[in-house]
């Protein structure tokens, strides 16, 4: 009979290691965006507040789809300790540039796991890794269109605010 915990995940260590990783770079997403939420509460704009907590919460359920994911596939998922998580913010526009830079972080993160997992001839994970690397695209494509906002509008005298209500409108529609 074959060593069955030898059997026990289909998963390489490399690969559950990256995505163990992933699953941090996800849950520190998630806090950070929970702390632009906050800021944005704090300096009276309610709709950024809003968005950047939608936002906390789809990166927290990348987590755990990431988490779910290495599971289901045998191997061992950690939670992830967050820290140095900031909870104030040089600027409005700063937020959204950050939030664009972290997106952007993000997709390289994914793209490198799709490598590996091209290397490696894990094709399962690779084709996981899609959905994510496809939802990258709408989370750079929105933060980009957010930051026209500020260069159509700018901050200046009601700016910030015009630029809270429309940011409500910024969707990516996949086309």
């Amino acid at each position: 009979m074959k060593d069955l915990l030898k059997l026990k995940s289909s998963l390489s260590e490399d690969i559950e290691n990256i995505l163990n990783a992933q699953v941090k770079v996800e849950a520190h997403s998630s806090a950070l965006y929970l702390a632009m939420s906050s800021w944005c509460d704090d300096q009276g704009l309610d709709n950024s507040s809003s968005f950047f907590a939608k936002q906390a919460d789809e990166e927290r359920a990348h987590m755990l789809k990431l988490f779910n994911y290495i599971n289901n596939r045998g191997g061992r998922a950690i939670s992830p300790e967050v820290t140095n998580i900031p909870v104030d913010f040089e600027s409005f526009r700063g937020v959204f540039e950050q939030t664009l830079e972290q997106e952007m972080f993000v997709t390289e993160q994914f793209n490198n796991i799709a490598d590996k997992c091209m290397k490696s001839k894990d094709y399962v994970t690779f084709n996981f890794v899609q959905w994510f690397l496809e939802e990258q695209v709408e989370e750079e494509y929105v933060a980009r269109r957010i930051l026209e906002l500020f260069d159509v509008i700018g901050e200046e005298g009601t700016g910030k605010w015009e630029i809270d209500r429309h940011l409500v409108k910024v969707a990516f529609d996949g086309e």
